[in-house]
């Protein structure tokens, strides 16, 4: 067996995995509590972005969620068919598609706003570790983001 200690390619020692495992098992988390909303992981993202802003087009949902439009595009229309937001072609400009909230998706914030403490209580984190982890993360992805750009 090889020393993680000096093996660069140890698991453990991989900062992608970590990563991966940790957003795998958090979102794990929330999976029953949006279910209750009839929700998806994605799904609540999108609806998280128009709660704070709507009407949004469909390629600022995507800027937004760090999402192609190909992959925005899908969780939109199923939350079209859901009744939660509609998508009309924007009259200053018929290229731009509007995401904008239904009653029914405004109405679904109230239930939403017990799920940033419902899933905090069932990791056992306190408000000041997620501003934490938060904090840690943010300046990882920004750096990752121009690593990828550099790459192109």
């Amino acid at each position: 067996m090889i020393d993680t200690e000096v093996n660069p390619l140890a698991l453990e020692r991989q900062v992608c995995f970590a990563l991966a495992v940790a957003s795998r098992s958090v979102i794990g988390v929330y999976r029953p509590v949006l279910e209750r909303l009839g929700l998806t992981h994605p799904q609540y993202l999108v609806m998280l972005a128009l709660w704070e802003q709507s009407p949004l087009s469909v390629s600022d949902v995507a800027r937004l969620l760090q999402l192609d439009l190909a992959t925005a595009s899908p969780l939109i229309k199923r939350l079209e068919g859901l009744g939660l937001v509609d998508r009309r072609r924007d009259p200053a400009d018929e290229r731009t598609l509007r995401v904008t909230l239904t009653d029914a998706g405004r109405e679904l914030r109230t239930e939403a706003l017990e799920v940033p403490g419902t899933v905090m209580e069932r990791l056992d984190l306190t408000l000041d570790e997620v501003q934490a982890l938060h904090a840690a993360l943010t300046p990882l992805i920004t750096k990752s983001r121009v690593a990828q750009a550099v790459a192109r």
